[in-house]
């Protein structure tokens, strides 16, 4: 939808515009993250745009609607090659070539994407869109130049992006596209919309927003710029203006955040909130508004002057360990913008007292409701479900699709957080590590974390990698499908992973599912067991075995795949950091002194 407001030489054009395979509330909510960081990242410029994974915002003071723009172009991709590149690429041009003349010529929304498959088990995934103002001659023009450039960016390899101001294109090998809502997207046009109904605009620039988006601006006054998504909602349009005036007129406080473990951030920026704020919206940090405790400090749940409710972490004061992991979680969060990844609003740093302002997520922690007896009805088999994908499309971004590998290294249930729909949220990256891309494992001599998320070779050898974070998704996996806490608890009592490995190399498959809730309505045995399966996967103990988190994703997601039977897990017991082995488990916690057979689930 594009607007214009003001009168010249004060006149501002405002565009947005969401992927057209996003849900209405998807958009929404992607388009109201879009504005705030506008007004933050961009106050006072006359030309500026956001490019997020699901939508856009653009505005300028000049008209820019209808007309084709490459002068600019943003490249991602996937660091990892194909496996077969020659047939992945002579496959991939064709897709491409494909999807360009059909959103170009056959969707009313500019929009198209579609499959290619490389092997049984290799699929390509890709998308071209265009901003909805262009005509259908100048969006063919603008994709036929982005899948030009593929060679330049992305020869050979997973995955990539090429991203103009007016059109983009996207390729993967795994699903990140709403094939459904695609579909729906690409199908004829509906009668015609009465007259006044506004068209679409995307874009994209340079100078890199953290993660997910990049920003381009110059120096320059706008009065304002009314950005709205492609929703028929006047209300809303309105709303969001409102709201983006006020930010501009208020511009908050920019402060760039000191690096941390080597890290330079120093280009950083994030709003600077004052302390007497953040003690007016928590109410003095009163008990009444603490929301839980951790190893950095308490944290309290706050509302601003405009109704928006916060999460402040306040540093303890006695925690140095907690300077040092507040400074990291600046410098990786930085860097991150997924709706799979906890939101950082700013900081505070101001009397001795060091805050993170965090956007508030209503259901708190999965631990909460997960593991709460009076609360697990709460979590729907299809819940469950959404909530273990979520978790793993928000890895595979860490992992593969942000600018650095990111290891989280404190992956489990308590950081997880949920929003109203029950979508889940990667919080805590105190202990994160970041990796350039050529570099994938790392060592420590400090070990930190969560002993029964911990893969066997960080606790025992203090080596981590991404596999690392694939073990500690995998035990949070079997807890989901479970309701079960891996607790590693009594002497007496074997933990989760230990239960679930005996049942099922006995081909007792069914048995696992009987400790899942009998609340959690619309079971679904088949992929309940294919989530156990996935993530026995996960927890073996050799971690080359493991698969990455773009396998694992896709193994979700694909009943078509086979999926190759589990070795043995590592076991962490917690009366010794050490791994047994799985005949050691077996006299250590068998009931009874009968022999364990090696059988295959049925």
């Amino acid at each position: 939808m594009t607007n214009t407001t003001g009168a010249a030489p004060d006149r501002a054009y405002g565009l947005a515009q969401c992927r057209a395979d996003v849900t209405a509330s998807d958009c929404l909510t992607c388009l109201n993250t879009t504005v705030q960081d506008m007004a933050s990242l961009c106050p006072g410029q006359k030309n500026a745009m956001i490019y997020y994974e699901e939508c856009l915002l653009r505005h300028a003071n000049a008209s820019f609607f209808g007309v084709a723009d490459t002068s600019s172009v943003k490249y991602w991709w996937n660091p990892q090659n194909a496996t077969q590149p020659e047939r992945f690429m002579s496959l991939l041009g064709p897709l491409m070539g494909n999807l360009t003349e059909r959103a170009a010529y056959a969707s009313p929304r500019l929009f198209a994407a579609d499959t290619a498959d490389v092997s049984s088990f290799d699929r390509i995934y890709g998308m071209a869109q265009c901003t909805r103002d262009l005509d259908n001659d100048d969006c063919n023009s603008c994709l036929v130049i982005a899948v030009s450039r593929i060679p330049t960016c992305c020869d050979g390899k997973q995955g990539g992006r090429v991203i103009f101001p007016t059109c983009f294109i996207r390729f993967e090998v795994y699903p990140f596209f709403n094939s459904q809502a695609a579909e729906a997207a690409m199908s004829p046009a509906p009668p015609p919309a009465p007259a006044g109904a506004g068209a679409g605009v995307n874009g994209s620039a340079d100078n890199s927003t953290p993660g997910a988006g990049s920003i381009r601006a110059s120096n320059g006054s706008v009065k304002t710029a009314l950005l709205a998504a492609s929703i028929p909602v006047a209300a809303v349009l309105l709303g969001i203006a409102f709201y983006l005036c006020k930010r501009i007129k208020k511009p908050h406080k920019h402060v760039p955040i000191a690096s941390a473990d080597g890290q330079d951030i120093a280009s950083s920026e994030y709003v600077l909130y004052d302390l007497s704020t953040l003690r007016a919206a928590t109410d003095n940090f009163s008990e009444d508004n603490k929301l839980g405790e951790g190893g950095f400090g308490p944290v309290y749940k706050g509302a601003m002057e405009d109704g928006q409710e916060i999460a402040v972490k306040r540093l303890s004061k006695t925690s140095q360990q907690g300077h040092l992991e507040m400074k990291n979680e600046v410098v990786v969060l930085a860097k991150l913008h997924h709706k799979n990844l906890v939101r950082l609003l700013g900081c505070c740093i101001e009397e001795g007292e060091e805050l993170l302002v965090y956007e508030f997520l209503y259901n708190k922690s999965l631990d909460k409701i997960l593991f709460h007896p009076s609360r697990q009805q709460e979590l729907s088999w299809g819940n469950r479900y959404k909530i273990i994908r979520g978790i793993g499309r928000g890895l595979v971004y860490l992992h593969e699709d942000s600018r650095l590998t990111i290891i989280h290294r404190d992956l489990k249930a308590s950081n997880i957080l949920l929003d109203p729909d029950m979508n889940p949220k990667i919080s805590d990256f105190g202990l994160a590590k970041l990796f350039d891309i050529d570099v994938s494992v790392g060592n420590t001599s400090r070990i930190a974390g969560t002993y029964g998320y911990m893969a066997p070779e960080y606790a025992l050898h203090g080596i981590f990698s991404a596999k690392s974070d694939v073990f500690s998704y995998g035990v949070l996996v079997l807890e989901i499908v479970t309701g079960r806490r891996n607790a590693c608890g009594g002497q007496r009592s074997e933990d989760l992973v230990a239960s679930i490995w005996r049942q099922w190399r006995r081909g007792s498959v069914s048995r696992l599912l009987d400790c899942c809730s009998a609340s959690a309505d619309g079971l679904q045995p088949q992929e309940m067991l294919r989530c156990i399966h996935v993530g026995l996967l996960c927890v073996q103990e050799d971690p080359q075995l493991r698969p990455g988190m773009e396998a694992v994703v896709i193994m979700l997601n694909s009943r078509s795949i086979t999926l190759p039977a589990p070795t043995a897990p590592a076991f962490i017991l917690p009366t010794r950091v050490g791994a047994t082995t799985p005949a050691e488990l077996d006299r250590v916690l068998s009931i009874d002194d009968a022999s364990v057979s090696d059988l295959e689930p049925r």
